[in-house]
């Protein structure tokens, strides 16, 4: 959502991978944070941000004229394919 508002209200296309790269390396610290303090490498799993991001802002040049298209379409193609990414990432972890 944040990627969505962020490349909406700048208009400026590649903001919402930005945005994404932004959040993917506080997750890589938050994880690095955890594993320091003991906890097994796969315990957290890092969301996969920005292929999400990438077809949101593919979705901004689709959708040029019209912001509420952008957020219609980009939220669905973000919210739909986030969650598929992020499966594929659970399945690399080790069962406990």
């Amino acid at each position: 959502v944040g990627a969505a508002y962020y490349l909406t209200f700048t208009g400026v296309p590649g903001t919402a991978t930005y945005y994404a790269l932004i959040m993917t390396v506080y997750t890589w610290i938050a994880k690095g944070a955890w594993f320091s303090l003991g906890y097994p490498y796969s315990f957290v799993v890092v969301p996969m941000w920005i292929p999400s991001a990438i077809l949101m802002d593919l979705a901004y040049w689709a959708t040029k004229r019209n912001k509420h298209s952008l957020i219609l379409i980009g939220g669905v193609l973000c919210g739909m394919s986030m969650s598929l990414f992020n499966m594929i990432s659970l399945i690399t972890i080790d069962d406990p």
